[in-house]
């Protein structure tokens, strides 16, 4: 079943949900907002899917394999950076509940269809029916660490819908259509479809030209590379940039005029 849903709203959009009779969605905890007393609300470790309460089966074994895939869904989350829970909202008739991110920006309902999955940046969950998978996505060493935000994805698999956020406004491209391959500053990757390999670069080489775009650039040493033929959508605003930018309408600019390498920042 469809998930009928409307992104509503600017500069800090939220999603309102009409739930059927009996649907399920739920929500990383923090980004519920309203809904209908018809609709009971109820927050679990797990997430749907794997562990969760349908995969459990009979018997004392069944408990317990619930309880360990609940416990390694949980561990994951926390490893990452996520919620500990869910909550899940179910409807005893026609019900409407409302979601939003955290940071201003806008909203994004994608539509799995069971084959290719999606992966975002950390924090872009909102909510899903609960035919949708959440689970978490760990790239590898050398392209995390070189990549910082891209060591730690969200990944959605399974069908239905699942909405998404992200700060200022999103772009949405496919590599396919510049060559194949795209450079981007990593702070700015809400999501991509499977298929799209990513991957990290580092700014021009060790010479004079390479340093002042990592020293004066304000980007650091690295930049995210997206190729292949998918969807990519991209957001205007970084999380450090508006980081930044509140510290020096404070005072309190921790930056400097040469950002990049030099930054003190501290996350």
């Amino acid at each position: 079943m469809t998930l009928q849903q409307e992104i509503v709203g600017n500069a800090m959009q939220m999603a309102v949900v009409s739930l059927a009779p009996g649907q399920t969605v739920y929500c990383e905890a923090g980004k519920f907002l309203f809904k209908t007393a018809n609709v009971s609300m109820e927050t679990r470790l797990s997430g749907p899917g794997r562990g969760g309460a349908a995969a459990a089966g009979g018997g004392m074994g069944g408990m317990l394999r619930q309880a360990m895939g609940t416990a390694m869904q949980a561990g994951q989350r926390a490893l990452a950076g996520e919620s500990l829970a869910f909550q899940y909202f179910t409807s005893t008739g026609e019900g409407t509940v409302g979601f939003a991110g955290v940071l201003p920006g806008e909203m994004r309902a994608l539509e799995l269809a069971g084959g290719r999955a999606w992966f975002a940046e950390k924090d872009a969950f909102v909510a899903a029916e609960s035919t949708v998978e959440f689970g978490i996505a760990f790239q590898g060493g050398r392209t995390g660490m070189a990549g910082g935000e891209g060591f730690i994805l969200e990944k959605f698999t399974g069908t239905g819908t699942v909405i998404i956020c992200g700060a200022g406004n999103f772009i949405d491209l496919n590599p396919a259509d510049f060559g194949g391959r795209i450079e981007v500053d990593t702070g700015c990757i809400v999501a991509f479809e499977e298929g799209i390999q990513y991957g990290v670069q580092r700014i021009g080489g060790l010479n004079r030209q390479g340093l002042m775009n990592a020293v004066f650039g304000g980007e650091g040493l690295s930049l995210a590379t997206l190729e292949g033929n998918g969807r990519v959508i991209l957001q205007s605003l970084t999380i450090e940039g508006l980081a930044n930018a509140l510290k020096k309408a404070q005072g309190g600019d921790k930056q400097g005029p040469t950002g990049g390498l030099f930054s003190t920042h501290a996350g």
